[in-house]
């Protein structure tokens, strides 16, 4: 009859199996020491499978503050110390911290009593905390080298000019963000992929593929509410724009009406979007009375649409001086998205605003825990004089 052999644990197990009201000895690993390699990560139990799968992964810059991203997710990552001695225990089977891969005495492990060897005494433990993504700096990478016409044409020397541009893994390297939030990134910036490299496209040659699309569907009877694709792509190949700088047209301004078709799909153009365009090139050249500008943008906007001031919430300011009413461009679009860096712009731009104004500027803003009316306490001072009145906000 075969006896079963009964090894004491030396390593976490002899804890884990600690029972109650018993004593344990604890002893200092062969290997103890500072081991800064590793650490204690205190986790929330949703995000447990991501790091036993290794599906996160750190990013930042030597002069950045590391993130760890998942899939979806950005974390920042804070030490946290304590006062009380907190003792890190390997697992006895751990070959990097075997007792057995240092102890020269080889002695019966059936007389060892139960013994926690101690590998590193933690002094802190590392936190995570949800944050949203940085990407400002994914909006000032992309903007240092738009797209132009040019490269139209001097496609040959497209090697030489590939200083500044970046690539899928160039962009996740530089930019703290999840993959998900870096691809959402890339699509609010109206960015597309153009051999190998993420671009945006200068606004310029937007302005001239849009005009050209316009042009062609007077002349050829398009309704805008029914454009096919292939016939559109066709016509502004024709004058010389790329097949998919063309089709990107349609998708900045535009929907598909037939989603899920891969062939003949029809496409309508955006009311809005392409009326904020026009609005956007009128006031390039500077604040204008409302009337004049009003009455140019009725002139420039296609026939079938209807521009309404409505469109333009977060894209304008506008003025009183006398009995005169001035428009400036003042575009949402481009403010930082940290809330610290927008609140300060915003109040540098005007010290007091009303809500009315002040919500088409900081509706887009998103705070893993913090919510609109958390924003607002945080940054701003609420004033009221009086029930009825309009809310007034100032920077606190």
């Amino acid at each position: 009859m075969e006896h079963e052999v009964h090894v004491e644990k030396r390593g976490a197990e002899a804890v884990l199996n600690l029972e109650p009201s018993s004593s344990l000895s604890v002893s200092y690993h062969p290997l103890f020491g500072p081991h800064p390699d590793i650490f204690l990560l205190e986790l929330d139990h949703k995000l447990l499978p991501d790091i036993l799968h290794q599906r996160v992964v750190l990013r930042g810059q030597t002069d950045e503050d590391a993130v760890l991203c998942t899939q979806s997710k950005t974390y920042a990552i804070k030490f946290v110390g304590t006062s009380n001695s907190v003792f890190l225990i390997p697992p006895s089977d751990q070959s990097g911290f075997s007792d057995d891969a240092v102890d020269c005495d080889k002695k019966d492990q059936n007389q060892l009593p139960p013994v926690a060897s101690v590998i590193k005494v933690v002094p802190g433990t590392m936190e995570l905390s949800e944050v949203a993504p940085k990407l400002d700096k994914l909006k000032f990478l992309l903007f240092k080298n738009p797209y132009t016409s040019e490269e139209d044409i001097d496609m040959e020397g497209f090697e030489q000019v590939q200083t500044g541009l970046y690539k899928w893994d160039d962009l996740v390297d530089l930019v703290q963000a999840s993959d998900d939030e870096l691809r959402s990134g890339l699509q609010a910036l109206s960015a597309l992929e153009i051999d190998g490299y993420w671009r945006v496209v200068d606004q310029k040659y937007m302005d001239m593929m849009l005009r050209v699309l316009l042009h062609n569907s007077v002349l050829n009877d398009w309704s805008l509410d029914a454009l096919h694709q292939d016939k559109v792509l066709d016509v502004l190949e024709s004058d010389g724009f790329p097949r998919k700088l063309a089709e990107h047209c349609l998708c900045v301004y535009g929907h598909k009406v037939n989603k899920g078709v891969v062939t003949n799909c029809v496409w309508k153009l955006d009311e809005q979007k392409v009326c904020v365009h026009f609005a956007r090139e009128i006031l390039r050249g500077g604040k204008r009375k409302m009337e004049s500008f009003i009455d140019e943008w009725n002139r420039k906007v296609p026939d079938s649409m209807q521009p309404s001031f409505n469109m333009l919430e977060g894209e304008v300011l506008t003025e009183r001086f006398g009995a005169e009413i001035w428009m400036r461009a003042f575009s949402v679009s481009s403010l930082p998205l940290s809330p610290a860096e927008r609140f300060s712009i915003l109040f540098k731009e005007r010290q007091k605003w009303e809500w009315k104004d002040l919500q088409p500027y900081i509706r887009d803003l998103s705070v893993p825990g913090l919510s609109s009316e958390g924003l607002l306490l945080k940054y701003t001072r609420k004033t009221q004089p009086t029930v009825d009145a309009e809310p007034v906000f100032s920077a606190r």
